[in-house]
């Protein structure tokens, strides 16, 4: 006798048509009938489900897997409280390009007009923070809403989308089938008349240069930058989440990361460029008033179309298939393509004096350890597999310009919101879905704390996180360009937690150290340990002032 499907059910089933592997989350009474459905399925292809500390850190979670993946994560919570606690998460999904679906309990439909307990109107409370918000309000309408949730959540620009459930749904009968598995998401190729039109305006600049957005970073755009990069040897700038787009291979075409301040090698090479192939570049990350220049041109390549303001707008603008569109273009460069001389110089220059920058300053006896210290320990200490995650604070910034890596996707920064808390939850989802080896998760000792909490879901789970504390005691972030603009801080300042007995109250590995050399040792002894493990590491902020003051000597300018 076939099992009756209830509302309940047939949303796993979707979930399952979709190839969900995991729902995070806190249950509650509003939606105890999926986790209690999710728990005890007896379908071997039902979703894991992962319990959390907090429907934030579950949503960061979600936003993870969709960021390293591709593919929506999942979120589920319950109403009230627990809805309204995945909104920081969810416009940090949507403003970074993320796709993740959260689904949260609703009281019954007979009371959601009324003052009853956690009655709220979710699907209105989550409007701006997501691509779609909705409430279902029939059980036979479930599937199809998870499937155009599914579908919105990938369709450019990726991002959030919630679904609000009324309670008696998820358990009332459904009559309609489940939406089978979904097709992907193709984009079209652009016109071969504006590809040649793109190749002229390259070959012709005297100072050309691709700046690689948030969009660029993937396996497929990565490659089809390379292929272009083979035929035709231009500098490359990196948005902070355009990370890793350059292999090592091609490293002398790497020109450093913008974000946060004008005073980058990467801002010098835009605008001093006549011609910015600007690949997947979402303003959010960057806005183009701080790199552009009236005289240089633009040429936009994205699947999205780009907003125009006074300070961005391009001659030629490509809404297609990304790395198609870069294929093709090399179809039209010639291999022996090369700048002009005096252009080559230029960025010789340029280059010679980026590649001196990261000169690390000697540690005195009982001073804390430089920022470059611990990037180049870290940097010796990691492979071009390891993925590494990033909290918000002043660590973001040294990590933003100073870290190397040479796979998109394996360096993680919250660039559009610059959200706090979202490096341990990254990197559990990066644990979860790269588990061949150690997560490196960095925070400071401010942010840290806004998700620590999951420390006891990585130990349940076991997962293989190292997570790195710089510890100074401040939001140093917040300091130092108060200091910059006031002459002085302030409300920034608060006291010492133990992060070694904090880690090992979880039952996680804990580490204190006070030079390199212990911290490299730390490092090493952590890749050995079964499950998390902390290291806490004290950081001298001292050169911060740097972080916002010119570095680009006026003869490169």
């Amino acid at each position: 006798m076939t099992k009756e499907l209830t509302g309940s059910k047939a949303l796993i089933q979707s979930m399952v048509n979709q190839g969900i592997k995991y729902v995070f989350g806190i249950p509650g009474a509003k939606v105890d009938q999926l986790f209690e459905d999710l728990q005890h399925s007896d379908n071997p292809n039902a979703p894991q489900l992962i319990v959390t500390r907090h429907e934030q850190n579950a949503a960061f979670i979600a936003a993870g897997i969709g960021r390293l993946t591709g593919e929506p994560g999942v979120v589920a919570v319950t109403s009230g409280p627990g809805v309204s606690n995945l909104a920081t998460a969810l416009i940090t999904a949507t403003a970074e390009g993320d796709p993740v679906i959260a689904l949260g309990g609703q009281v019954q439909r007979d009371d959601v007009l009324r003052a009853t307990h956690q009655s709220i109107d979710s699907a209105l409370l989550l409007n701006q923070a997501t691509k779609i918000s909705q409430e279902v309000e029939n059980p036979n309408n479930l599937s199809e809403a998870f499937a155009n949730a599914y579908m919105t959540t990938k369709s450019p620009k990726n991002g959030a989308a919630f679904l609000s459930l009324p309670q008696d749904i998820l358990g009332e009968k459904v009559d309609r089938p489940v939406i089978n598995r979904l097709p992907q998401i193709t984009n079209g190729s652009a016109d071969r008349t504006r590809i040649k039109q793109i190749a002229e305006m390259l070959l012709n600049a005297q100072r050309p240069v691709i700046l690689a957005g948030m969009r660029a970073s993937t396996e497929e755009v990565s490659d089809a930058i390379h292929k272009l990069l083979d035929l035709f040897s231009i500098p490359v700038v990196e948005t902070f989440q355009g990370s890793g787009v350059i292999s090592r291979d091609l490293e002398s075409n790497y020109y450093g990361r913008v974000g946060l301040f004008d005073n980058q090698i990467g801002d010098t090479v835009l605008k001093q460029s006549d011609l910015v192939l600007a690949i997947g570049y979402d303003p959010i990350e960057y806005e183009a008033r701080n790199w552009h220049n009236d005289g240089t041109k633009i040429i936009n390549v994205d699947t999205i179309t780009p907003e125009i303001t006074n300070d961005y707008q391009p001659q030629v603008i490509v809404n297609a298939d990304v790395a198609q569109t870069l294929y093709e273009l090399a179809s039209f460069i010639p291999e022996d393509s090369v700048l002009p001389d005096a252009a080559r110089e230029k960025l010789l220059q340029l280059k010679e004096h980026f590649d001196q920058s990261t000169e690390v300053p000697e540690q005195k006896e009982g001073e804390e350890l430089h920022p470059l210290a611990i990037i180049n320990a870290l940097q010796e200490s990691v492979n071009d597999d390891t993925t590494i995650t990033v909290d918000i604070g002043s660590h973001y910034i040294w990590m933003a310009r100073f870290f190397r890596v040479y796979k998109p996707r394996h360096l993680l920064f919250s660039n559009g919101m610059q959200t706090l808390g979202v490096a341990l939850p990254w990197a559990i989802a990066a644990a979860l879905t790269r588990s061949e080896q150690h997560v490196i998760s960095i925070s400071g000792d401010g942010g840290f704390l806004f998700s620590g909490q999951e420390l006891e879901t990585a130990v349940r789970l076991n997962l293989p996180i190292i997570q790195i504390i710089w510890v100074d005691g401040y939001y140093d972030m917040v300091k130092f360009q108060e200091v910059a603009k006031y002459g002085h801080d302030a409300g920034v300042k608060f006291g010492y937690v133990d992060n070694v007995k904090y880690a090992e109250s979880f039952g996680a590995k804990g580490f204190r150290v006070k030079t390199v050399e212990e911290f490299s040792a730390a490092l090493h002894q952590a890749k050995q340990t079964d499950g998390p493990s902390i290291i806490e590491v004290p950081v001298d902020y001292k050169d911060n002032i740097k972080l916002k003051t010119q570095l680009i000597p006026n003869e490169l300018n």
